[in-house]
């Protein structure tokens, strides 16, 4: 059974940095696809930042240069470090896995599988 389990969120001040974490067990896939997605009071989910089984990398638009996605040598851990918050960047995030992904590109977000409960980052100005 698979089990995606988030932490790290929290309340910051604009223009300070929080990382978060994500734990994916419970599969033995060799291509997956982890991501982070978000969604704020009112808004649609929106996708992050995503990273395959081959260490490839994507972002949106509105955090590029701003947020890393990485994860561990086992893969199954993808850490979202976010600099320079803003207050747009308030959500609660979600940490989403597509098990199996052996398409090319990236998942949208309704086509991730598995996800974790969520984890709130509220940015105040």
């Amino acid at each position: 059974q698979v089990h995606v389990v988030e932490s790290g969120g929290g309340s910051v001040q604009a223009g300070r940095s929080l990382r978060l974490s994500c734990v994916v067990s419970g599969h033995q896939y060799s291509a997956y696809c982890l991501g982070w997605v978000r969604q704020a009071p009112g808004k649609e989910r929106e996708g992050v930042a995503a990273i395959d089984s081959d260490g490839m990398t994507t972002y949106a638009d509105s955090v590029k240069g701003r947020f890393t996605i990485f994860s561990d040598n086992a893969n199954n851990t993808p850490y979202l470090k976010m600099n320079s918050l803003k207050p747009e960047d308030t959500a609660m995030y979600y940490c989403a896995a597509a098990l199996p992904w052996v398409v090319r590109g990236f998942p949208k977000s309704y086509e991730y599988n598995y996800w974790g409960q969520g984890t709130q980052v509220t940015v105040a100005s």
